[in-house]
């Protein structure tokens, strides 16, 4: 592999690391609000009296069975990007193992 190659591929798995560690960020925030959520549809289940949930960014008054469905579709769609982030996740993995597997060899071909 020639020394051009050798530092473009470098680069490019430079620039693959960043993106998997983004990647790894937004699983950890999707896994928390996914907790979060979790837990907020458990107190709302066994509440009795007024809910409120944040909407956008105003405080709202809701009947329990409308609370209930919002946190689950809510609750459905953090799963649904959470699933997706994951699978990017291991793709991503899956690309830098073999790009970090390329570069030692490439560097070994190069000392001999």
């Amino acid at each position: 592999m020639e020394r051009q190659e050798l530092e473009k591929l470098t680069r490019d798995y430079q620039l693959l690391q960043e993106q998997l560690q983004a990647l790894a960020v937004q699983k950890e925030q999707f896994t928390l609000q996914k907790e979060e959520h979790k837990e907020a549809l458990a107190e709302v289940e066994k509440a009795g009296g007024k809910i409120f949930l944040t909407i956008g960014g105003a405080i709202v008054e809701m009947p329990k069975d409308e609370a209930v469905k919002k946190l689950k579709e809510r609750q459905e769609a953090i799963e649904m990007r959470l699933g997706l982030v994951s699978k990017q996740y291991e793709e991503f993995s899956k690309r830098e193992k073999s790009m970090r597997e390329e570069i030692t060899n490439a560097l070994k071909m190069e000392k001999q």
